[in-house]
C-alpha cells in the first residue's frame, strides 16, 4: 500500500510526481520554497511575498480572499494549497471543481508546523528536507518551552476601525504564550462571536490588560499609531510588533519564534 498524508480535513493524498502547485496561502508558498519546490510553484497570492527573489516571477492568481478562478484554471495545477482562516469557503469549492487535489491546512499552535512540514514534504517528495525543518523547529520550541517567562496579559490588535483583536483559540494566540503572553479572550472571542473578535470599548480592554501589542498586519499599524495610543492609554504600555513573528506559520515560524523571544527579553529589560 502506498504511503499516504492527510490534511487538516482529514482528506489523504498519495506522493505526487510532477506536481504543478498553487499555493493561496503566503505562509505555505514560502515554506514550499524552503522545501526545494520552487521550480513546482506555478501560481500564488499577490500577498505571498517571501522569498522575495524567489516568488518574483511567479504567476499571480489574486489575494487569499479573492482568488481569480480563471488565473488558476489557466496555469493547470495538479494541486492548489489553502488554508481554513485565510480563504474563503466557496473559492475553494470552486477551485475543487476543476483541481485534482486541494490541499487544506489550519495550523493553531507552533507545534502544528511540525505535521505540516511532513504532510508537504511527504506529499511533494521532499520528506528529507521537511525533517530538517522540524529538527529546527523542535529545538527551538524546546528552547522556548525551558525558559521563564514572566506571565502578562496582552491586547493584541490586528485591525483598527473597527478595533478587533485575537481570541486565544488563534495561532496568533498559541505563538504569544510561547514567550508567556496571553489574551484575554477565551475560545470565540467575545460572547463566542469570532476568533477575532471585534472591540467596541477599546480603552474598558485595555484597561484589563499589562500590554497592548500593535500588529504590522494584516492592518499597518506603524509608530505613529503606537505614539497616539500611548497618548490615549496613558500609563498603559503600547508597542509595534512585527506581525510575521506571530501570524506567519511554515517554515518562517522558526525564525519568527526566534525574533519574538528576543523581543520580549528587550522589553523585559527596560
Amino acid at each position: 500500500m502506498r504511503e499516504q498524508f492527510i490534511d487538516a480535513l482529514g482528506q489523504r493524498f498519495e506522493r505526487a510526481a510532477g506536481a504543478r502547485i498553487v499555493s493561496l496561502v503566503p505562509s505555505i508558498t514560502e515554506t514550499l520554497i524552503d522545501l526545494g519546490l520552487r521550480e513546482q510553484v506555478v501560481g500564488r497570492t499577490g500577498f505571498c511575498v517571501h522569498p522575495r527573489e524567489a516568488v518574483r516571477d511567479i504567476a499571480k492568481v489574486g489575494g487569499t480572499k479573492d482568488v481569480r478562478l480563471d488565473a488558476v484554471r489557466r496555469l493547470s495545477p495538479t494541486h492548489v494549497i489553502v488554508n481554513i482562516d485565510e480563504n474563503e469557503a466557496p473559492a475553494v469549492d470552486a477551485l475543487r471543481e476543476f483541481v485534482p487535489h486541494v490541499v487544506v491546512t489550519h495550523p493553531n499552535t507552533p507545534a502544528d508546523n511540525l505535521p505540516l512540514y511532513r504532510l508537504l514534504g511527504g506529499i511533494f517528495g521532499r520528506a528529507a528536507a521537511a525533517e530538517g525543518l522540524c529538527a529546527r523547529l523542535q529545538a527551538r520550541l524546546e528552547a522556548l518551552a525551558a525558559a521563564e517567562w514572566p506571565p502578562e496579559t496582552v491586547l493584541y490588535l490586528v485591525w483598527q476601525d473597527p478595533w478587533m483583536t485575537v481570541a486565544s483559540d488563534t495561532y496568533i494566540a498559541a505563538t504569544l504564550a510561547a514567550v508567556g503572553w496571553r489574551v484575554p479572550h477565551g475560545p470565540g472571542g467575545l460572547a463566542g462571536s469570532a476568533r477575532y473578535p471585534r472591540l467596541d470599548d477599546l480603552d474598558t480592554e485595555a484597561a484589563r490588560v499589562d500590554r497592548v501589542l500593535l500588529s504590522t498586519e494584516p492592518f499597518r499599524f506603524r509608530e505613529q499609531h503606537a505614539r497616539e495610543l500611548r497618548e490615549r492609554l496613558a500609563g498603559r504600555p503600547v508597542q509595534l510588533i512585527d506581525g510575521e513573528w506571530t501570524s506567519w506559520y511554515g517554515s518562517r515560524a522558526i525564525d519568527g519564534l526566534r525574533q519574538l523571544a528576543q523581543f520580549r527579553l528587550d522589553l523585559l529589560e527596560r
